[in-house]
């Protein structure tokens, strides 16, 4: 046998070696369901947006994309899953301030270091706050609860969706801000503390649109402020909080998409151009409208850069407030 023909068999032996391997290459990416984790109870913010992106994403890749409630420990249970998950693009986490800012200062050890072990994909929305009263209590501004706060102190309380969450942290910066103790009372989600409010067993909670517009259209609660330096758009009269005399205070609620770390670039590629598709599509820009949310993307490094500035900015006020876990 010649130099040649030993040379072309080893050859076409490295060919027929490789073909799974580039088969397996250009598969197109998705192939199977894929995994949001969200790390709270259905039908708040981060579920909502969540949900309709799911939505668009399974009918533009012809995959299915799901919503996997992890709520729990500051969201913390929801962002370990994902760390621990595979980097193949099958499990994402709808991000927010509570996982990737607030928890940071919260807990001693984490199970993740909540920038290293993710792969940030883009941000994928912001929205405000609002602080809603019980109107049986016939207060009708944030000054009226002040008021009657420095008048009562420790008499008032406020729900929130939990220990550690960023509607706790709303109300802790509020009464920081107000000078004034009102009692934190901690329910499972945003829908729990407003229920409560509701039932008259808190006086007042910070809460996101989707919960809140149907309560403030059934007149079943008063808003008096919303968190951000503009007014919401579905909420027109109702002034920020520096209007309504509350300086230095704003809170934006912030939303990306994250994969565990490693996550191969040409599969994070693909997904930032199939969430930037999607929230382009006149179905999740309606939603968003409807609740108050701006889209907002960014690049990888923007949404690391987003991320670690926010541990710093919100330790401060975790500190300050001497926030513990539950």
């Amino acid at each position: 046998m010649s130099v040649f023909s030993i040379m072309l068999r080893a050859l076409l032996s490295a060919v027929v070696a490789l073909a799974p391997l580039a088969a397996r290459a250009a598969d197109p990416y998705p192939t199977k369901p894929v995994r949001i984790v969200v790390g709270f109870p259905p039908s708040g913010i981060s579920d909502n947006l969540a949900r309709v992106m799911a939505k668009v994403l399974s009918e533009q890749t012809g995959q299915q994309f799901y919503i996997d409630n992890r709520p729990g420990a500051g969201t913390t249970i929801a962002a370990a899953v994902v760390a621990g998950a595979a980097p193949d693009g099958y499990t994402l986490f709808m991000q927010d301030l509570t996982s990737h800012a607030i928890s940071a200062s919260l807990y001693k050890t984490l199970p993740y270091d909540p920038v290293k072990d993710f792969t940030p994909i883009t941000l994928v929305a912001s929205t405000p706050i609002v602080m809603v009263l019980n109107p049986k209590l016939g207060m009708k501004s944030v000054q009226d609860l002040v008021a009657q706060a420095k008048l009562k102190p420790g008499e008032l309380n406020y729900g929130s969706s939990g220990i550690g969450s960023i509607l706790h942290l709303a109300g802790e910066m509020f009464k920081q801000r107000a000078g004034i103790d009102i009692v934190h009372v901690p329910y499972k989600g945003a829908t729990g503390a407003a229920a409560a409010m509701i039932g008259g067993q808190v006086a007042m909670t910070f809460t996101t649109m989707p919960t809140a517009v149907p309560m403030i259209a059934g007149n079943q609660v008063t808003p008096v402020a919303v968190t951000t330096k503009s007014r919401a758009v579905v909420l027109p009269n109702v002034p920020t909080m520096e209007e309504a005399g509350i300086a230095d205070y704003e809170i934006v609620l912030f939303n990306g998409i994250l994969a565990p770390r490693g996550l191969p670039p040409d599969i994070a590629a693909r997904l930032r151009t199939e969430i930037l598709k999607a929230l382009e599509s006149p179905e999740v820009k309606a939603f968003y409208k409807n609740v108050s949310a701006d889209v907002v993307t960014s690049t990888s490094q923007e949404l690391a850069t987003q991320m670690t500035n926010d541990v710093a900015k919100y330790a401060k006020a975790v500190q300050a407030a001497n926030i513990k876990p539950e």
